[in-house]
């Protein structure tokens, strides 16, 4: 019986060392996320060094990285799943292409950068960064029509598409459903009717529109980024000045009554 007990504590003894590391080698969700996102961000400096075949390597990395943190049961939902995944085969297209110019490269793989950190980062995503070129291109279109630059608004309405088409992905992980069909439509229809556009000659609705649904987007997440906490405080403090007022409002309702009353007894013993 001895004897087993030992040979028992032995094999958990030789087994410990092993159990410990694959636990000690288990990355939380959190540490994966944080991992792919700096992959991504590397990947992007190399791009713009021109350092391709390196920053092909590294999106091979984040491939694999990212392929056994799906395995093992990491919180990805299919949409971003599907999104990093076709971001990142964007990405390898564009740096192994070599009929695509740096700048295109840069495009792409910025795309992907700004997805990943889209499902990385809980709170002021990188996207929103792009708001002043986005928003100036935009303006700036609608002004090429005001004064009807025909030229002048081609050139900027393609540039805006090319920096939509930027974060358009992280849009649809940000953003929500409804919200990022209506502005999507409404950019659709902008590239695929820009030439009835151009010729309304002042009537620019469907532009002013599209203008305030971008800033809508951005101003969203500016608000959403607002910490609960913060309102946690507010509520708090409402409520303690809501029963405050009503005990002192309770309290002189009772001593005006019991005024009242003594003021009856006192008339009445006249």
């Amino acid at each position: 019986m001895k004897a087993k007990l030992v040979m028992l504590l032995m094999i958990l003894i030789l087994l410990l060392p092993i159990s410990y590391s694959v636990y000690a080698d288990q990355k939380s969700p959190a540490k994966e996320l944080d991992e792919l996102d700096t992959l991504s961000d590397e990947v992007l400096q190399l791009v713009r060094s021109e350092r391709y075949e390196d920053a092909k390597k590294i999106l091979d990395y984040f491939s694999n990285q990212f392929s056994s943190a799906t395995v093992n049961g990491s919180a990805f939902t299919l949409d971003e799943r599907r999104i990093l995944t076709g971001t990142h085969d964007e990405a390898v297209e564009a740096i192994t292409n070599p009929s695509i110019n740096n700048d295109e490269r840069i495009n792409s793989v910025t795309k992907f950068r700004l997805a990943v950190d889209a499902v990385s980062s809980g709170e002021q995503p990188l996207w929103t960064q792009m708001e002043e070129p986005v928003m100036t291109t935009y303006r700036d279109m609608k002004d090429a029509i005001i004064s009807e630059d025909k030229e002048r608004y081609n050139e900027k309405l393609d540039s805006f598409l090319s920096l939509y088409q930027i974060i358009h992905p992280s849009l649809k992980l940000d953003v929500s459903t409804t919200q990022f069909q209506e502005l999507n439509s409404l950019v659709e229809f902008m590239n695929t009717y820009r030439l009835q556009v151009f010729n309304q000659k002042g009537q620019l609705e469907e532009v002013s529109q599209l203008e305030g649904e971008l800033q809508d987007v951005f101003n969203q997440l500016y608000e959403d980024e607002a910490d609960p906490s913060l309102w946690w405080v507010i509520i708090s403090t409402g409520s303690i000045i809501i029963l405050t007022l009503s005990y002192v409002g309770w309290r002189k309702y009772l001593g005006d009554k019991a005024e009242k009353r003594q003021a009856k007894q006192k008339r009445d013993n006249i």
